[in-house]
């Protein structure tokens, strides 16, 4: 038996389209980083960006449990000396939800520099409308 190695050009990209009102953050992260990475696919490699676009919709609609609205914090620090900002969640859903599915999707992937192309596969949107209705992206149901 032959062991086939695909390429990333050899394959025809998909779009998915993700309604993310009323998911739970991370279980919605794991399926959006499977699909993203091609382990949905049955010739995934981990060496080569196999995976398919994904349009994530209704980005201020996703909710977590227990007490992680008001206790889960994000952090990011600056570069300068006693630069670390901290963000909770609530605070960081008003703001800005989409970065919300991002980071959770961001840190589900390999850390090397097939995520950064990976990610960009990702895309987040506030309310449910989107402009890449031209890819004409499939509704896939959670």
């Amino acid at each position: 038996m032959k062991t086939k190695s695909y390429k990333s050009d050899d394959l025809e990209k998909k779009w998915h389209l993700i309604d993310a009102k009323d998911e739970i953050l991370g279980r919605l992260a794991v399926k959006i980083a499977n699909i993203l990475s091609g382990k949905n696919k049955t010739h995934y490699s981990p060496n080569a960006d196999l995976g398919d676009f994904v349009v994530v919709v209704n980005a201020e609609k996703v909710c977590v449990t227990g007490n992680k609205f008001t206790q889960k914090k994000y952090h990011h620090h600056t570069g300068f000396p006693g630069g670390l900002k901290t963000t909770t969640f609530e605070k960081m859903q008003a703001d800005s939800p989409e970065k919300i599915i991002e980071k959770a999707v961001k840190g589900m992937l390999p850390k090397n520099k097939l995520a950064n192309k990976i990610i960009k596969k990702l895309k987040v949107y506030v309310g449910a409308e989107h402009p890449h209705s031209g890819q004409q992206p499939k509704e896939l149901a959670l």
